[in-house]
């Protein structure tokens, strides 16, 4: 913690980069798998091979992934896009199924409703489906940054890493005070991205919680007095 307060500069520095090599692949594993849920969710052999292709590429490991990208489109071993494409791949393939299912969510009776008011399949998909399964996709989706958030410190191995780069440095020099900075730095940023996807979603998404709220207040409320009272009343007279 010394180390982390003496050298504050120099890791926020660190962090802001962390930062952005973190979010940008969340926003783009956002929009291509809402892209790719919205098109391909009611084609089932389309949506079969893309969430097979998710699944694999998921399981490529992250350090293979930042070597081999660089010999596929021609970057530098040290630029950042190798890092932003190989976890935009990752966010992706991570949300796509997610995607799928939280569409697939939506009760059958407000699709009807949407069909019988006249909205066409691409109109209800995009003002119906989508914005009654924000919850789901939220709660993908901050899954994905957290794990976007650990994912770009294995960067550091290439020398794009941000924080990550404190595990390096301190590992090399035998330092644990520099790699316990990077530490709580990266679980602090990841509860911050946490929290904000989860209050975003909760802003957008007003009617689940309102709900929620009514159920509550109905469940505590006081019974009514005089129902008991006659109820008493009339175990006594009987």
């Amino acid at each position: 913690m010394n180390w982390l307060l003496a050298n504050f500069p120099q890791t926020w520095e660190l962090t802001t980069a962390h930062l952005y090599l973190s979010l940008v692949p969340t926003v783009i594993g956002v929009v291509l798998a809402l892209g790719l849920g919205l098109i391909f969710g009611n084609r089932p052999r389309s949506r079969a091979v893309i969430t097979s292709i998710a699944s694999a590429v998921f399981t490529i490991p992250s350090l293979a992934l930042f070597v081999v990208i660089p010999s596929l489109i021609g970057t530098q071993i040290l630029d950042p896009l190798n890092v932003l494409i190989a976890l935009s791949l990752y966010s992706s393939s991570l949300l796509v199924r997610t995607v799928f299912d939280a569409l697939d969510a939506v009760a059958p009776e407000v699709l009807s409703a949407a069909e019988a008011l006249g909205y066409s399949p691409a109109r209800r998909r995009v003002f119906v489906d989508l914005p009654l399964a924000l919850g789901p996709l939220a709660a993908g989706t901050r899954v994905a940054a957290v794990t976007n958030v650990s994912l770009v410190s294995v960067g550091a191995v290439i020398g794009v890493g941000g924080l990550g780069q404190l595990f390096v440095s301190g590992y090399q020099r035998n330092y644990p005070d520099q790699i316990l900075a990077g530490i709580i730095m990266i679980l602090i940023l990841a509860l911050i991205l946490d929290r904000l996807i989860a209050v975003g979603a909760r802003l957008a998404t007003p009617w689940l919680h309102q709900g929620a709220t009514a159920k509550s207040s109905t469940n505590n409320a006081p019974r009514n007095p005089s129902i008991s009272t006659g109820a008493n009343t009339e175990g006594v007279s009987s």
